[in-house]
């Protein structure tokens, strides 16, 4: 597995962005996939995960409504819409995969990408 993440920036609050992770390679489908975020001197958190073939989704409390994952294995990738940004949404956004079908538990993930950069103004 070869995360790579993209589509973070500098956004204005109520704005929206589009995450993307592709899998360089090219095995996404064997794996469940997470979003996670880490702000400045917290913990990294699961935003959002879902499982290998996208039947079970699951978005934390903080962004249910807002955020939706969506993964297309034929490209072996997974998304992350962003609508409706608050300035507390802003952190590294991570993706990362799970040899289990699904999970919602950070320890759970082995892979990860290099992070992107969100940052939401106020």
């Amino acid at each position: 597995v070869q995360l790579q993440a993209s589509g973070g920036g500098l956004v204005q609050a109520g704005a929206s962005l589009r995450l993307s992770c592709v899998d360089r390679g090219r095995t996404l489908s064997n794996y469940g996939m997470g979003w996670f975020r880490q702000a400045p001197g917290k913990e990294r958190q699961i935003v959002a995960s879902v499982s290998r073939s996208g039947t079970y989704l699951h978005h934390s409390d903080s962004v249910k409504g807002r955020f939706t994952i969506s993964r297309d294995n034929a490209k072996n990738a997974v998304y992350l819409q962003m609508n409706s940004l608050k300035p507390e949404d802003s952190g590294v956004y991570y993706c990362a995969a799970t040899r289990l079908v699904y999970s919602t538990e950070t320890p759970d993930y082995q892979y990860w990408g290099q992070g992107t950069q969100v940052t939401v103004s106020s």
